[in-house]
C-alpha cells in the first residue's frame, strides 16, 4: 500500500507500523540496520534532521521502500540525467593536512 508521507511525523508513524507488523523489536531493528537504538527512536518520533542514508537502511530492514512522486515537468529532465550516467555519488573530500600533523 502506498502511503502519503508529507512530513517526518508521518514517516515515523509508517516506520513504526512496518516494524511492528514485521514483529521486530526496536533494539533488534537498530542492530540489523547498524544504527543506534536512539536513531530508531528518533526516526519513529519524526525527528526532522535524520541522516537519509541511515533512513534507507531502516526501511530496507522492515521491507519498506521510499518512492518520490515527481511532477511531470521533472520526469523528462530526470530521464535526461539518467541517460548521461546520473550524478556521481557524494564522497567526502580528504581534509588537507594541517601544519604540524604527523601523517607518516
Amino acid at each position: 500500500m502506498k502511503v502519503l508521507i508529507d512530513d517526518m511525523a508521518a514517516f515515523g508513524l509508517a516506520l513504526r507500523a512496518a516494524r511492528r507488523a514485521a514483529h521486530v523489536r526496536l533494539d533488534d531493528l537498530a542492530a540489523l540496520a547498524g544504527v543506534s537504538k536512539q536513531f530508531v527512536t528518533d526516526a519513529e518520533h519524526g525527528k526532522p534532521t535524520l541522516q537519509m542514508g541511515l533512513v534507507f537502511k531502516l526501511l530496507a530492514e522492515v521491507g519498506a521502500h521510499l518512492q518520490l512522486d515527481l511532477p511531470e515537468s521533472a520526469v523528462q529532465e530526470l530521464q535526461r540525467l539518467q541517460a548521461r550516467g546520473g550524478i556521481k555519488p557524494y564522497q567526502r573530500r580528504a581534509r588537507p593536512a594541517a601544519a604540524g600533523d604527523a601523517r607518516d
